[in-house]
């Protein structure tokens, strides 16, 4: 009998036997090429370079999103007409620096003693960076002692010979809103007052605060100067970085000092019957809901001001009212509790926080065809909170619970990607208004395939 492959015939089935069977491995080849890209779990994390670059390119292309400074709302909204007695005024969310109200807010006003929170900002600047310590003795230099000061500022009464620790000197700036403290905090992080002064400024500059600036720290110079706008702007950033500030200092309703262990030697036999009882000078903290900050002034160049911050159901608004009237503190505080009232509870009435992340993924990874890499993520260029007005139901947050999301994304991406590109958009809505629409970015860039790599592709996209 001759071989098989001797014979045409049997060659014939021989070659199409093998051709089928390439044919078949080929397409099996191709399923499993085409099945990686369902395999979206396989997505690798971005470096720290990759996330990095996106990040800072993403702080470039939408700087009123994603930085530390005020934005109005993303919707359009008809103006509040509240009567305000200061002469200027604003409101804002401090989850997402939103402007709910404002009034002359760019006004230039000198802010009084709510300088002394740009005091203790500094301070726990440097606590943050193991410079210093709450429990630190502090030394008191001589301009720091209340008998040398004018007899109309505010003051902790240090005096000579004290033992007081930085914790103490912060309650009084905060509670009492000492001058004296001011000047004892500011000498002893920068050496001297003139030095402290030049790093306010500097830390002012830093924040984008254009009109800000500072002659002295404890806000006695008509001479330091800045604007509501500028005063929420830093006020947003202090107590967002330094929460505790609040709790620890800014709501404490009464200081009482020099206490036994404060005297100087020779006065320890008065014990605690020296100590003076000051009470917090924000009169709000006893009288408005969830009232826990933050900061009174006044100087006659300036009026009555006040920073004032309010949370409730873990929504926080933060109000700077300025150049507010009064012939005298108690007139003035009747103002301020007036003006802090009525633009808080408006703004609790008004608004509610709506929190994206808790509504859609972090990210969406997509396929990519025609390139040197597989998968992307797509993420959102940013995720801030969206003040929602209350437009249904009894309260705002019954309108923030009817918020819809409405997500945007093709099926697959060819040809490759770049990092920070817009590749789909999420729209959230309340009935048939747009809050806002954020894009989906690439998380990382993704090169190009050869001219194979992208046929290839293209033919595996009709599959996608």
């Amino acid at each position: 009998m001759k071989p098989f492959l001797r014979s045409r015939k049997n060659r014939i089935v021989f070659g199409v036997a093998l051709g089928m069977l390439v044919l078949a491995l080929g397409i099996l080849r191709f399923c499993i090429y085409v099945n990686n890209f369902q395999h979206t779990e396989r997505v690798t994390s971005p470096t720290g370079e990759q996330q990095a670059y996106l990040t800072d390119y993403l702080n470039q292309t939408y700087p009123a999103k994603r930085q530390q400074i005020l934005r109005g709302l993303p919707y359009s909204t008809t103006p509040a007409a509240l009567d305000v007695f200061a002469e200027s005024a604003i409101l804002i969310d401090t989850a997402n620096g939103c402007v709910l109200y404002e009034k002359n807010a760019d006004e230039a006003i000198p802010p009084a003693s709510i300088t002394k929170l740009f005091v203790m900002y500094i301070a726990f600047q440097e606590i943050e960076a193991g410079k210093i310590s709450l429990d630190d003795i502090v030394p008191l230099p001589e301009n720091s002692w209340a008998v040398n000061l004018p007899s109309d500022a505010s003051l902790m009464f240090l005096g000579q010979g004290q033992t007081v620790t930085l914790r103490e000197l912060m309650e009084g700036l905060a509670i009492a809103s000492g001058n004296d403290a001011a000047i004892a905090v500011a000498t002893y992080i920068s050496g001297s007052v003139r030095d402290f002064v030049v790093r306010m400024n500097e830390e002012a500059q830093k924040l984008g605060l254009r009109y800000t600036h500072f002659e002295e720290p404890s806000g006695y110079s008509e001479k330091n100067i800045t604007t509501a706008r500028e005063l929420a702007t830093f006020a947003r950033v202090y107590i967002n970085r330094y929460p505790q500030s609040l709790t620890d200092f800014h709501s404490v309703l009464e200081i009482a000092y020099p206490k036994k262990e404060n005297l100087a030697p020779w006065q320890k036999d008065r014990g605690d019957r020296a100590a003076i009882h000051q009470k917090n000078t924000n009169v709000l903290l006893r009288t408005l809901e969830g009232c826990d900050g933050l900061k009174t002034g006044f100087i006659y160049e300036s009026g009555f001001n006040i920073a004032l911050t309010a949370k409730r159901n873990g929504i926080r608004y933060l109000s700077v009212t300025m150049r507010g009237p009064g012939k005298n503190s108690k007139e003035g505080n009747v103002y301020r509790q007036k003006d802090g009232t009525l633009l808080m509870e408006w703004a609790f009435a008004s608004f509610a926080d709506y929190i994206p992340l808790e509504h859609i993924a972090p990210a969406y990874t997509m396929a990519v065809t025609g390139a040197k890499g597989k998968f992307v993520r797509l993420v959102p260029a940013w995720t801030n909170v969206i003040s929602v007005p209350h437009l249904y139901g009894d309260t705002a947050q019954d309108s923030a619970r009817l918020v819809t999301v409405e997500l945007t994304k093709p099926n697959f991406i060819y040809g490759g990607t770049m990092a920070g590109e817009t590749y789909g958009r999420i729209c959230y809505k309340l009935g048939s208004i747009v809050l806002e629409e954020v894009p989906l970015v690439a998380d990382r860039t993704i090169e190009r395939a050869g001219i194979w790599g992208r046929f290839w592709g293209t033919v595996a996209s009709r599959f996608l």
